[in-house]
Order: structure tokens, then C-alpha cells, then sequence
């Protein structure tokens, strides 16, 4: 064969020089994409801003409160901001607020990763379809509905679950009834739980749905059982999103604000047992008293407002480091 017919193989492709690696590195070159780079720089930059305003709004006027205030902000159980001189504090809020969130997370996780699994690896999909849908439908239902539902039926119907915990846990202080009323920091943490419910079901069933499959179907080939799946490959894989999907729920039960004022017997004092009446919370005080109060009152309610917007933060920061922590499991890794 003539050497002068064969075909010669074409030249390699230069290389990009430094300056077009670095506009690749950058990003986008195409006008389209550095359109959508920049609205999506400037959404980043500008819900940055927004923070920062609502935490200089309220560290000003809290600074102004408590400028005022004669008593100790952090541990006084007072609150009677328009007295002379002024005296409140947050002790009783914060307890409340904790507490409540406590016993719905404690109630909520469970049942709702429970629920998650049931739908996608037990039910079948004629059955866990409608199950979904009645969970996803209980999200969309107004706070003040289930306000109403909590002080008309769940409160009168608490009688029986308190005197059972009253006779099995009432030796530990915390769960000891005198026979008082429903409306305490327990129902409160119930009713919570209910509500964050369908969120943390919704997030959690989605990253389950997620979970590989390949991984699935190895640990079924070596002759696991089908809870041994689920532990060894659904649950690792779905754990930081179980996560994030709590922290939605707590964020919730933290700043709710009607269904808490329409079950809780307001009071500023912290009771040793959950079952007492009364107590409060930051969102219910501020709903409460905020339509009374005068110029110095709301400052004081943004004061509390302001450590409630720290205490999520906190909240929200800690669950990024737990993720964090897990990134081995998430979907991108997977």
C-alpha cells in the first residue's frame, strides 16, 4: 500500500491557555449563564443583607430595653416592662420554649421516620400513596385550626394520659399532677408534635426514596432481612437528611405562636413537673402581649424576639456542623 495514501492522524487540540482556564474557573461564559450566576449572586448577597437588617432592627431596640430594665434579663422571672422602673426577663420563656420544642422532637422524629419507612419499603404503593398524600395534606393546615382543635378536644381528653404518667412517672417530679387543667408545657409540646409531624415525614420520606438501590439489593443478595436493608444502607445514607428534616420541625415548634397562646395558661413561673399549668413561651408572649404593650413593652418583646433569632440561628448552625460531619452519607457522595 502507497505510504502516501494513508490518511494522517489529526493534530491534537492546543491546550486552553492560563487566561481561558481561569474564565472556566470562574464560571459561566455564555451571556445566559453570567446572567444566572449574577441573580443568583445577588439572591445569596441579598438574603445576607436581610439577616443583617432584621439583627440590627432588633439589637437596637433591645439595647434600648435593656438600657432600661432593673432586673436580669436572663434570669428574672418578672415581666412587667411598664412598671417603674421597668423589670423583666426571659427565664420563664426560655424554659418554656425549650421544653415544649423537647417534647415535640422527642414525640415527632420517631413517629415521623417511622411513618417514612412504612411508606417507602413496608406499604405498597396502592396504600402508601394516600398515606403520603394525608401527611403532606396536614402541612397545609393553618396554625390557628390547630389551635382550635388542641384547646377544644385535646385539652379536655389529657385527664386519663395525665394521671397514667401521674401514677407510673409521677415519682420523678416532672410528671406529677395535682389535677389541674390540660393547658401546660406537656399538651403544648403534643400539639407541636403533631404539627412538625408532616414536615419532618415529608423530608425524611424523600431522602429515603433516594437512598441507592444497588446497595439495597446487594445487602438483600447476601441474605438480609429487609429492617437489616434499612439499617445497614437506608438509614446511614438518609441520616443527615433526617437531620435537616428535624431541624425544619424544630424551627416550627420554636417560633409557633397561635396554636401555643390558645392551649397555654399563661404565667411567669417554671413549675418542676410538665403537667402543671401555665408557663410560656417567647412566640406566645409576643403574640400575647405585643397589641397592649407600650413603647417600652415592645422593646422589651423585640428584646426576647432577638434571643429567639439567636437561639435559631444557634439551632440551624449546629445542625450544618452535624451534616457536615456526616457528608460521607449524602446523596452527592453516594
Amino acid at each position: 500500500m502507497d505510504i502516501s495514501t494513508q490518511q494522517t492522524a489529526p493534530p491534537p487540540a492546543p491546550l486552553p491557555s492560563p487566561a481561558e482556564r481561569k474564565r472556566a474557573a470562574r464560571g459561566a461564559t455564555r451571556p445566559g449563564d453570567r446572567i444566572f450566576l449574577g441573580l443568583s449572586r445577588g439572591s445569596g448577597i441579598l438574603v445576607l443583607a436581610i439577616m443583617a437588617a432584621i439583627a440590627g432592627f432588633l439589637t437596637y431596640r433591645a439595647v434600648l430595653a435593656l438600657g432600661n430594665n432593673e432586673a436580669n434579663f436572663f434570669t428574672s422571672f418578672d415581666w412587667n416592662p411598664s412598671g417603674n422602673p421597668p423589670e423583666f426577663g426571659i427565664a420563664v420563656l426560655v424554659y418554656g420554649t425549650v421544653a415544649s420544642s423537647i417534647i415535640a422532637m422527642v414525640i415527632a422524629v420517631p413517629v415521623s421516620v417511622g411513618i417514612a419507612l412504612f411508606i417507602t419499603h413496608y406499604a405498597p404503593r396502592r396504600l402508601g400513596g394516600p398515606i403520603a398524600y394525608v401527611i403532606d395534606l396536614l402541612a397545609a393546615v393553618p396554625s390557628i385550626v390547630y389551635g382550635l382543635w388542641g384547646a377544644l378536644v385535646l385539652v379536655p381528653h389529657m385527664d386519663g394520659l395525665y394521671g397514667w404518667l401521674n401514677d407510673y412517672l409521677g415519682w420523678t417530679g416532672i410528671f406529677e399532677w395535682n389535677g389541674g387543667a390540660g393547658r401546660s408545657l406537656f399538651t403544648v409540646g403534643i400539639l407541636l408534635a403533631l404539627m412538625i409531624l408532616p414536615i419532618i415525614t415529608s423530608v425524611s420520606r424523600e431522602v429515603f426514596r433516594q437512598a441507592p438501590q444497588m446497595h439495597q439489593e446487594a445487602a438483600l443478595a447476601l441474605g438480609a432481612t429487609r429492617w437489616e436493608v434499612i439499617r445497614m444502607s437506608v438509614l446511614p445514607f438518609g441520616r443527615s437528611g433526617v437531620i435537616s428534616a428535624s431541624m425544619l420541625g424544630l424551627g416550627r415548634a420554636l417560633g409557633e405562636t397561635m396554636a401555643v397562646a390558645m392551649i397555654l395558661s399563661p404565667s411567669f413561673d417554671i413549675n418542676a413537673s410538665l403537667l402543671d399549668p401555665g408557663g410560656g413561651t417567647f412566640a406566645q408572649n409576643i403574640a400575647s402581649k405585643f397589641n397592649e404593650a407600650t413603647v417600652m413593652g415592645r422593646d422589651a418583646l423585640i428584646a426576647s424576639g432577638l434571643v429567639l433569632f439567636v437561639i435559631t440561628l444557634l439551632v440551624n448552625g449546629g445542625a450544618r456542623l452535624i451534616i457536615a460531619r456526616r457528608k460521607e452519607y449524602s446523596g452527592a457522595n453516594a
